[in-house]
């Protein structure tokens, strides 16, 4: 039994007629144990006291091949590729890299290397839109997993972010975590026994914010949320100023969470900075109480050098050229569109301004009831132009809650009055809101019922150009092979867009689909909806603003028509990255505004802050966030139009394709212009600023970039993966899979019924080995389970000598070597040991080639790189008899013992390589924390291949 107890971790032993290999236990009376080849899934305890019987450990020896094993040489390869894809724990010192379904970008391992750097993390990842940071953050969890230095971990976001959330967990790390929410905690709580919370029970979870932030649920969520905390779109839990209820306990709980001590915190946010210091001040302060106050732009050198070790923000050109790596972003093409009303549309509009105008006419009434009218006003005009639908929707809600009862719910310094929020809401809803909100005359009501009726008479692209504009542009698109999503400010807009649209363009495509998306939709609504219009040849998305955050829409889509201007320029780039965003397989993607040249208030958005935003993104790669909330476009807008009646706006053309709009006489406009400008400019010269500090350009890219390179030969890239699997179904399984132009097509019939069940119950199905996968595609990365089962069945047929089998042996003559040359495959065992983490180790796996020129005695060996370019490449041009094969591979297994030493060297100085990779490794995240390595003697000797030249024997 004392011989059992101090078993090494990584030795081989036997237990019910299975290899086992020994993993590390913190118990000396259980035997922690994995099969051979097997996954974590399999990791099983022995309580060695009570062990007897078939249960009792034995020491084990990987069987040697022999002439018995002889094989085609071409089906080496397959044994060396099946074996390497089959780790899930790598040698290198990112051990996370054998477990996800992915390759990263160098790039993308930099948060990673600032996350080791710290005993507890604390990180804010800003990088742009579209840049990565769902991956960098799942790297960063995958490796505390992998390297225990945490067990569980909750993701808390946006509602409609939960189940993406969810499957990209699923998809990226291979863990299933549990949606936590309204419609899941019931089921959850039946699922546990005993009084266990679901934040304790479930490792994995995935929290919706608006969930967890009620009083009742958030005591309980900060005293048992798991060691790391993830929390998306991180800029709509920012301390507001004159805050909105919801974001101040967003807020609140997010602190809560950051003041336990030993908390890990992860926050991401392409848009962390809204222009308000206080805001993003506070959220400098979840990471660091003393970053609260600070000031970057004035802060000195070794203030920004530590806020650095904690906070990441790249533009995409920081990333699209990073040592020598491309990262594909497709090309923005934006601009703009604009349609005239027509004459019975702008004599409608007409009135509705001059009712308007009359309404904040000489209002006599205290400054906040002044407010609530000039907003009211502001919000009639803008949902009338936004469609009939809208502005119907706010007539109608003329005799709703008439008086001054609802104006305390409004304060004189609400920074969105017309519900316009920056960010971080499914701010979609129709501004009934704001209708209701004050208090109307008989006369007012009456006028407003008149409204109702002739606008209700406008509607369809004969008397509405906004519509039939976006149906020739649409069209267009469509024709061109794009997919676009209209975004809409209000869910009338949006339903009103798609009733009208439908018909239109199917005329034309009948069988593109058109779909409409709003909050009003349970999020498993949205999702299902989106996902089921991949399959048509044509589609169409119209959304509101729950779509324009969080969610991922490049994979169907490639457009982006903005319907409504957005008022606030965050919001712009945040419909964008919907579709212009990493992982799109499109070259170039669309991003138009829709405006009217009869609208001063599209006017004063677009020229004063929409085109000034891209303007500055175009210059400087920058998105500044907008230095002024919506009351100042409100302010600007009211003046200019609302309280000079007698003002007229005109517009001019300087060219066919472009407008501009004519403010001489608006000297509001024209200040807010100035102001507007010169604070984009300080803006501007900040984030410019910051992007130098944050980049964080000082880490050792070429370092990583080494370690994954030898991660990709250890593990298998995913050119490995697409080159085992094709030829793997076709020779050893007699599956036909064909090359398509984006992938293959994978015919299921022939697939051993344990692989056939890990994919879709069809005939066929469309698979890629790419990242980012073509539409309709199946990704089969090396963590998928059809690989992973595909790998185990080849190492299994190939030690039990199946009849369609892997070659463990194999004698050939080629013209690749002058001389009789030997190749061994080994698979190498090596333990792990973190010195700061108190000797705990891990075992973690890789496969070394070697050989040998000549005899034995010639001591000719090959280098590693030597042995793996003759396994690649190596072409037969002729044969041997089976005796004479069977006599070469003998002789090989006769000398093995001769060779042991010098496989123990070969281990040994694997071994030192691996420790200078961990201790430059721990340079980068740490000095004085590095990794003691040591192999596992003897190595398992996988394969004996026999290359005999072409002259001679």
């Amino acid at each position: 039994m004392s011989q059992t107890l101090s078993r090494q971790p990584g030795t081989l032993v036997r237990i019910r007629e299975r290899d086992w290999v020994v993993q590390p236990s913190e118990n000396a009376d259980l035997l922690m144990v994995k099969p051979l080849g097997g996954s974590d899934e399999e990791l099983t305890g022995i309580f060695l006291p009570l062990a007897e019987g078939a249960d009792t450990p034995r020491d084990a020896e990987f069987p040697c091949p022999g002439k018995d094993d002889l094989g085609d040489f071409a089906r080496a390869r397959l044994l060396y590729d099946a074996a390497r894809l089959a780790f899930r724990s790598g040698a290198g010192p990112f051990r996370s890299l054998a477990r996800i379904s992915f390759r990263p970008r160098s790039y993308q391992m930099v948060p990673l290397v600032m996350a080791l750097r710290q005993e507890t993390v604390r990180l804010l990842v800003a990088d742009d839109v579209g840049v990565g940071k769902t991956i960098e953050a799942l790297l960063i969890v995958r490796e505390l997993l992998d390297r225990r230095k945490m067990r569980r971990f909750a993701v808390v976001c946006l509602p409609h972010l939960c189940d993406q959330w969810q499957q990209e967990i699923r998809d990226k790390i291979g863990v299933e975590a549990v949606v936590i929410r309204s419609n899941t905690q019931a089921r959850l709580d039946r699922e546990i026994q005993g009084d266990t919370s679901v934040y304790q029970y479930y490792p994995f979870q995935v929290l919706s914010i608006d969930y967890i932030k009620q009083d009742s649920r958030k005591a309980t969520f900060i005293n048992e949320c798991p060691e790391l905390v993830i929390v998306d779109e991180v800029h709509t839990c920012a301390r507001p100023q004159g805050a909105a209820a919801s974001q101040q306990q967003r807020h609140a709980l997010i602190k809560a969470i950051a003041a336990k001590q030993g908390q890990h915190l992860i926050m991401l946010s392409a848009t962390p900075h809204s222009g308000k210091p206080e805001e993003f001040g506070s959220l400098l302060g979840l990471v660091d109480p003393s970053f609260e106050n600070l000031d970057v732009a004035t802060a000195s050198q070794p203030e920004r050098q530590r806020l650095a070790r904690h906070f990441i923000q790249r533009r995409r050109q920081d990333v699209e050229r990073w040592m020598n790596e491309d990262t594909p972003f497709p090309k923005r093409d934006s601009g703009e569109f604009d349609y005239d009303l027509s004459k019975p549309y702008l004599t409608f509009f007409d009135k509705v301004l001059d009712f308007a105008r009359n309404l904040v006419a000489g209002d006599e009434s205290s400054e906040r009831q002044r407010r609530v009218h000039y907003w009211t006003a502001l919000g009639l005009l803008r949902g009338v132009m936004s469609s009939p639908a809208a502005g119907v929707a706010m007539f109608r809600a003329r005799r709703s809650k008439l008086g001054d009862d609802l104006l305390p719910d409004i304060e004189a310094d609400d920074p969105s009055p017309v519900h316009d929020h920056p960010e971080g809401h499914e701010s979609d809803l129709a501004p009934v809101e704001v209708v209701e909100s004050t208090g109307w005359s008989e006369s007012q009501q009456r006028r407003m019922r008149e409204f109702e009726k002739e606008l209700a008479s406008l509607t369809g692209p004969r008397f509405d150009h906004k519509l039939e504009a976006a149906r020739m542009i649409i069209e267009d698109w469509l024709q061109l092979g794009f997919y676009p999503v209209i975004f809409c400010r209000y869910i009338q807009t949006a339903i009103y867009l798609g009733e009208q649209l439908k018909p239109l363009l199917a005329k034309k495509f009948p069988k593109a689909a058109v779909e409409v998306v709003t909050s009003e939709d349970p999020d498993e609504v949205r999702r299902d909806r989106i996902a089921a219009m991949g399959a048509y040849p044509q589609r169409a998305l119209i959304a509101t603003d729950c779509l324009s955050e969080g969610i991922n829409l490049h994979e169907h889509f490639t457009a982006v028509l903005h319907y409504d201007l957005p008022w606030n320029p965050n919001r712009l780039e945040q419909r964008e990255g919907r579709v212009d965003r990493f992982g799109q397989r499109a070259k170039e993607v669309k991003a138009y505004l829709l405006f009217s040249k009869d609208s001063a208030v599209d006017g004063v958005v677009l020229d004063v802050i929409l085109r000034k935003v891209r303007e500055i993104k175009k210059a400087t790669g920058i998105n500044v966030p907008f230095p002024e909330d919506s009351k100042g476009i409100i302010d600007t807008i009211t003046q200019s139009l609302l309280l000079n009646p007698d003002r007229k706006i005109s517009t001019r053309r300087s060219d066919a394709n472009q407008i501009e709009f004519n403010f001489e006489e608006f000297n509001e406009a024209q200040k807010l212009e100035l102001e507007v400008s010169d604070k984009y400019k300080k803006a501007a010269d900040r984030a410019s600023q910051s992007r130098s500090i944050f980049a964080q350009h000082a880490i050792k890219a070429e370092e990583i970039e080494q370690d994954l390179r030898e991660n990709d030969e250890a593990i298998g890239s995913p050119q490995v993966v697409e080159n085992y699997v094709v030829v793997a179904l076709r020779s050893l399984f007699g599956v036909q899979i064909d090359r398509e132009i984006n992938g293959y097509l994978l015919y299921t019939a022939n697939l051993p019924p344990s692989a056939k069940i890990l994919l879709p119950a069809k005939a066929s199905v469309k698979v890629s080995f790419e990242s980012p996968t073509p539409e309709d595609h199946i990704y089969l990365g090396r963590n998928h389970p059809l690989v992973e089962q595909l790998c185990q069945i080849t190492l299994a047929r190939s030690i039990e000598r199946h009849r369609s089998r892997a070659a463990r042996t194999a004698v050939l003559r080629t013209t690749a070597v002058e001389k009789p040359t030997t190749l061994l495959m080994f698979r190498c065992r090596n333990v792990i040991e973190e010195k700061r983490a108190s000797g705990q180790q891990l075992v973690a796996e890789e496969m070394l080639l070697w050989g040998y020129r000549g005899s034995l005695d010639d001591q000719d060996f090959l280098s590693t790189s030597e042995a793996q370019r003759l396994l690649s490449t190596a072409t037969p041009s002729g044969d041997f008899s089976p005796e004479r094969s069977a006599r070469l591979i003998t002789d090989r297994v006769e000398t093995l013992s001769d060779l042991r030493p010098a496989f123990d060297q070969l281990a040994e100085q694997r071994c030192q390589h691996l420790v200078e990779a961990h201790e430059r490794f721990s340079s980068l995240v740490e000095k004085k924390r590095f990794g003691v390595v040591y192999p596992v003697l003897p190595m398992d000797v996988l394969g004996i291949y026999v290359l005999m030249p072409t002259q001679g024997n």
